[in-house]
């Protein structure tokens, strides 16, 4: 859930349709739901996917709620590693911290960061919250970090849950966030943009990365990444894709050429038509006869077993829960 808002719309339908397809998304018998964040830009509206995240877990009580993802080089590691613990203690286990890079935006002038925490402070950031969600105290002495050691409260490794502490995935567009996460034994999250043989080889260097790191055998072959994409469903394939294409270019108009970068950057923006022809080509648009096929077929060419699904490409309320309840009633029991 991005909180997309459409043309026409205002945030705070763009929000509650998040917030009621939450709930739609238990109620359909689905496991997972994922929040988007994004700053100053209608593409999505959710500044803060912990923040929403929280409200989920409140409303819900068996779906995992994850963030995908929660933008690093704009937040303080610490914070957001006190936050996540915090979602997993209280919620039993049910929460996911997905993090990324994001893009070069003006949001890194706005809080203070700079580009540099975009072009070189990840993987510095991801450590820090990485021992913050594992050790019992941490002190930092980095080039971004450095504060004396204090003890770590909450624990999220204290939690009665079957992990730990929470999951943490990282959003991968490129071979170094490939090999960064795989040095970590950190499952990824893959973009919607990129077919199954981009994945299947994404998949591929993750593993071959994560075993020049020396990561168990069982981390490896128990990797459980996930694949976004889009979903529609309807009785006829070409009414998806119709429901998509009338919808989603004025979206992704809007909300793309809304994002400013920090530093005067030219950026090349998709086609939006196209884009959305793109999606509709790489993803389970379609008869839910089709949706269960690609979805296996995607599984099954790359290895991927959890599938983070945009399910509000139509842009309505009423149209949205529809496709939710299908896709759990329809879809998941032949995958099952």
């Amino acid at each position: 859930m991005l909180g997309a808002q459409f043309p026409g719309q205002g945030p705070g339908e763009a929000l509650h349709r998040a917030v009621r397809s939450a709930e739609v998304t238990e109620e359909a018998g689905l496991d997972a739901v994922w929040l988007a964040e994004h700053h100053f830009v209608p593409y999505g509206t959710c500044p803060s996917a912990v923040t929403l995240a929280a409200l989920l877990l409140g409303r819900t009580r068996r779906i995992r709620v994850g963030t995908a993802v929660s933008v690093l080089p704009t937040a303080h590691p610490v914070a957001l590693g006190e936050q996540a613990a915090l979602l997993h203690l209280t919620s039993g286990g049910r929460f996911t911290l997905g993090v990324g890079r994001g893009g070069p935006w003006v949001d890194l002038e706005v809080f203070g960061t700079g580009l540099e925490a975009y072009e070189q402070g990840f993987p510095e950031s991801l450590d820090l919250l990485l021992r913050w969600l594992r050790e019992p105290r941490v002190a930092a002495s980095g080039e971004r970090y450095a504060f004396r050691e204090v003890p770590v409260v909450p624990r999220p490794s204290e939690a009665l849950t079957e992990t730990p502490g929470p999951e943490v995935v990282v959003a991968c567009t490129s071979p170094s966030s490939v090999r960064l996460a795989a040095e970590r034994g950190l499952a990824m999250l893959l973009g919607m943009h990129v077919g199954d043989e981009e994945k299947a080889e994404m998949v591929a260097l993750w593993r071959r990365s994560a075993r020049a790191a020396g990561r168990p055998a069982e981390e490896i072959a128990g990797a459980a990444h996930v694949s976004a994409g889009v979903c529609q469903l309807a009785d006829r394939r070409t009414d998806a894709a119709e429901t998509l294409l009338k919808a989603m270019p004025g979206w992704l108009k809007q909300g793309l050429e809304a994002h400013v970068t920090v530093d005067g950057r030219e950026r090349a923006m998709r086609d939006p038509h196209a884009y959305t022809e793109l999606l509709c080509g790489l993803h389970p648009v379609g008869t839910p006869r089709l949706a269960a096929d690609r979805l296996a077929a995607t599984s099954e060419r790359t290895g991927i077993s959890r599938f983070a699904l945009l399910v509000e490409g139509s842009g309505d309320l009423a149209a949205t829960e529809e496709n939710l309840r299908r896709l759990g009633t329809e879809v998941l029991p032949q995958l099952r």
